[in-house]
């Protein structure tokens, strides 16, 4: 049986090392939530005491943390020196890709194989196992991070080299950000101008409007049942993640030079939304704000 360790088990993580151990795999799980541990032990994880008891004989380890500070040092502090070399290290945080860059520079030097492999797909895809991973690792090691990894992935793509997992996840949560903004403009506009907005997702999803967040992700409730739309926009993915990862898009492209105008447009509207107290709500709730229903606290 193939010995795994966790580490974060928060909205994304605890599905996910829940499918892991779906997969009759050993699952040692760690998190600083005695919530989400027992959680995880309810879903067949063996949940331990620290980050270093749950490395230790680890084959694979899979973390999955809030932002690359966390990164760098539950890696530096605790897995690097617990840790067997023989170990595969899979990083399936979204952070920085300097941060994944360093990080797979310092295993590199200790003897480890390292990726990064940041994840797509919400909270609904980690529970389901049907994530889509995005790789960034040495080519000789994509095999075993594939294999480690198909419990929880519908697709997994090496995107290139240590650092290519982050840019290709930045690069595609821009992308959903901008155009889950336009999609809520567009059916705001329909409702203004009498239009049924239900009448417009008709059309537009089966015209040049056609796009993930209008016809699997509808932020209107109603046409796509499984949205959270349809839940008062709990659960998804929250505003304050579409936010983080819209800064980190911001920061690369101000650091390498690119120009990225609709991006630093949605990162704003984004913080407009999360300074009005909607943080914990699914990002396709900003529709509201186009609606004139959102308010501050």
């Amino acid at each position: 049986m193939t010995r795994v360790a966790f580490i974060g088990l928060g909205n994304m993580g605890g599905g996910m090392a829940a499918n892991q151990a779906k997969a009759q795999r050993q699952v040692m799980a760690y998190d600083l939530s005695r919530v989400a541990l027992d959680r995880a032990a309810a879903h067949g994880c063996s949940v331990v005491e620290s980050v270093a008891e749950a490395v230790r004989d680890a084959e694979v380890v899979i973390t999955m943390l809030p932002a690359g500070p966390h990164v760098r040092q539950v890696y530096a502090e605790q897995v690097f020196p617990n840790a067997p070399k023989s170990a595969l290290l899979i990083d399936c945080s979204t952070i920085d890709v300097e941060s994944a860059r360093a990080v797979a520079a310092q295993a590199r030097e200790q003897g480890f194989r390292f990726a990064d492999a940041p994840v797509s797909g919400g909270t609904a895809a980690a529970d389901a196992g049907t994530l889509a991973f995005m790789v960034g690792c040495d080519e000789a090691d994509f095999a075993g991070v594939e294999e480690a990894l198909k419990p929880m992935s519908r697709v997994t793509v090496r995107a290139g080299d240590h650092g290519a997992g982050q840019a290709a996840k930045i690069c595609n949560n821009m992308v959903l950000g901008i155009s889950m903004i336009g999609v809520c403009e567009a059916l705001a506009l329909a409702e203004k101008l009498g239009l049924a907005p239900e009448k417009f997702f008709e059309i537009s999803s089966q015209s040049s409007g056609q796009c993930w967040s209008l016809t699997t992700y509808c932020p209107w409730p109603g046409p796509v049942p499984t949205a959270p739309s349809n839940r008062n926009y709990e659960g998804g993915f929250a505003t304050a993640m579409m936010l983080k990862d819209l800064k980190l898009a911001q920061e690369a492209a101000a650091r390498s030079g690119a120009a990225a105008p609709l991006g630093a447009s949605a990162e704003g509207l984004y913080a407009l939304f999360d300074r009005m107290g909607y943080g914990g709500k699914d990002f396709s709730a900003i529709l509201e704000l186009f609606r004139g229903r959102a308010h501050a606290p």
